[in-house]
């Protein structure tokens, strides 16, 4: 085969007319079909996809797939360039500026699409988002540096321990903020993780995401970097914070604190929501403004803590009508340590599964309970049912998120093994993963 015909993941009838007009990736190419005018570069093709489709970028940015037809002209009318990814020579940096370390662990954020696949997948590296977003060189010195290049999905309690040690590593070398690139889809898990994990923080540390990716016209990966880094290097507190729209526009960015956020829509830019309490900040125009006066000051004289240890033997639970109790079995005979029940409305489960629930109590597996609602607040002496759980011995566990409980008695069970010290650190308001009260109408 020439190389004139080795044209990526085209096949077929598709393959056979771009031979025909002489064309290869990065060529630019005039289609007309039922006397419509399409221009636009070849791009690649995914090798899963069908043999009738010829995909072009257009000038606006985005890629259109137009089905061969008897009818449709192929012509080349300019020579292009295989796409490719190359990064710029990075801004040089102004001495007067904060110093920012952006770790960069994988997600949309650090990705591009795969030709190959047709699928988006993990490739940028930390040095590449900051080349692309050559305005950060107006708000921080920036260090980058790739620790993971992992899905979100991917990451386990153990990547939630080196993230928390290399952040503690950069705070001992006086870095003014951290900003850790980071998949959307179990961002509220680390965010709940390195909350408990780095004790008495000095300087914020801001996980960033993005829900569409860095080569689609409308992927918001620059504008969260952007403001995830403004606040990393100027905002007030120092807290861990995930930095994400706060509409479905460019125009803000909001902060919102690292227990109290949940992902809340599967493609939206304005996903996570901050649940049963204000967002920390906001920025916007480079501009960060507070929206809570409750929040820890950053100071670089707080002697930090690193706590890193996480156990995995904790599982989450949710209720359903007609849920087998030996689910719960299951997890007491492999010697899990605690289950988080995420229960109906007020705190509830079936009494069918009480049995099931008496035996890991007794087992001295800690139980405690949470919500299926996002909002609101558990209260279960208001019927018997919760009754009857309080006195099986399950712990109410107030407004906590369901993940944000995993995370913590995991946490817990880190740094403990005794099973009461467990119970009353579950119970404690350690980094702001309680309200003090939440009112009906929030």
């Amino acid at each position: 085969m020439s190389k004139k015909e080795e044209v990526s993941g085209y096949k077929g009838q598709a393959l056979a007319v771009i031979r025909k007009a002489e064309a290869e990736i990065g060529d630019v190419l005039r289609i007309t079909k039922n006397g419509q005018l399409y221009e636009g570069i070849l791009i690649p093709r995914s090798e899963y996809g069908d043999e009738k489709h010829v995909v072009i970028k257009l000038k606006s940015g985005y890629n259109v797939g137009i089905r061969i037809t008897p009818d449709t002209k192929i012509e080349r009318i300019g020579k292009g360039v295989k796409p490719t990814f190359a990064t710029s020579p990075p801004p040089e940096q102004n001495p007067k500026l904060p110093k920012v370390t952006i770790i960069s662990t994988g997600g949309t954020i650090a990705s591009r699409v795969d030709y190959r696949t047709g699928a988006v997948r993990p490739a940028l590296t930390a040095s590449d988002l900051y080349s692309v977003v050559p305005e950060l060189a107006n708000i921080a010195r920036i260090n980058a540096h790739i620790l993971f290049s992992l899905f979100s999905e991917n990451i386990t309690p153990k990547h939630w321990t080196e993230i928390a040690k290399a952040v503690s590593k950069q705070i001992s070398k006086g870095i003014d903020g951290i900003v850790i690139a980071h998949g959307t889809d179990t961002m509220g898990y680390t965010a709940a993780a390195l909350s408990f994990a780095l004790q008495d923080l000095s300087v914020p540390v801001i996980l960033v995401g993005s829900q569409r990716s860095a080569d689609r016209p409308s992927s918001d990966a620059a504008t969260n970097l952007i403001g995830a880094v403004t606040t990393a290097g100027k905002a007030p507190f120092a807290e861990v914070a995930v930095a994400m729209h706060e509409t479905t526009s460019d125009t803000s960015i909001v902060l919102h604190r690292g227990t109290k956020v949940r992902k809340c829509h599967t493609s939206r830019r304005d996903t996570f929501k901050s649940v049963n309490i204000s967002p920390i900040a906001r920025v916007q125009n480079h501009k960060i403004t507070m929206l809570t006066e409750e929040y820890r000051e950053r100071d670089s004289t707080r002697k930090f803590t690193l706590k890193p240890e996480f156990d995995e033997k904790v599982a989450l639970i949710k209720f359903y009508p007609g849920m087998n109790p030996a689910t719960i079995d299951w997890y007491v005979e492999n010697k899990y340590r605690g289950i988080i029940l995420e229960g109906t409305g007020l705190g509830h489960v079936g009494s069918y599964i009480f049995k099931a629930i008496r035996n890991a109590v007794e087992h001295d597996v800690v139980v405690g309970m949470t919500s299926q609602c996002i909002w609101g607040r558990i209260d279960m002496n208001v019927y018997d049912q919760g009754r009857d759980l309080l006195a099986l011995g399950v712990i109410p566990l107030e407004d906590m998120l369901p993940e944000t409980a995993t995370v913590k008695l995991m946490w817990i069970f880190g740094q403990t093994r005794d099973i009461e010290e467990a119970k009353r650190l579950l119970k404690t308001n350690i980094v702001g993963e309680i309200s003090p009260r939440t009112l009906a109408e929030e």
